[in-house]
């Protein structure tokens, strides 16, 4: 399941080039992230860390900037949940501008909070995203005729 989201370019984010600092890219991804939550797993991202005791750092992170993003455009963001194993989950970001270009992509890896060691994803939260990325490679084989058996396993 992916969510779309948007938010404007706003002038604190921008730097001397009139474009987006990525910086503040990164900052937008995140917020993003958090809005994302809600919608794809019906829980917030404040529930994600106070009552399941959860946090996603980043340990991985692969990005292309391949257009700026200039001051007024409107982000048009596709968010989905690429990947779930038992200790971390993929995240796939892809932002618009109105030129509709590819920006970003991330991997983030569960912890527990409180020793900052690695733990499983709630089960409900993996539940849902396996189940999510099951729809999602269906509806993939349906679109290129593939049989839905070929299709590996992802929960890692």
């Amino acid at each position: 399941m992916a969510v779309t989201l948007e938010r404007r370019v706003d002038y604190p984010m921008i730097d001397n080039a009139n474009i987006a600092y990525y910086p503040r890219i990164y900052d937008l991804a995140h917020r993003f992230f958090e809005e994302a939550w809600e919608l794809m797993c019906d829980v917030s991202y404040p529930d994600i860390i106070e009552q399941h005791r959860l946090g996603f750092p980043v340990v991985n992170i692969e990005t292309n900037f391949i257009h700026p993003l200039r001051y007024g455009d409107t982000v048009t963001a596709n968010i989905s949940i690429a990947n779930v194993g038992k200790k971390s989950c993929t995240w796939q970001y892809d932002f618009y501008n109105q030129e509709k270009v590819h920006l970003w992509s991330s991997k983030q890896v569960a912890f527990d909070e409180r020793g900052f060691t690695v733990e499983h994803i709630d089960i409900s939260i993996r539940d849902f995203a396996m189940d999510q990325q099951r729809h999602a490679d269906a509806r993939h084989a349906i679109q290129h005729r593939i049989d839905p058996e070929q299709i590996g396993d992802t929960g890692g």
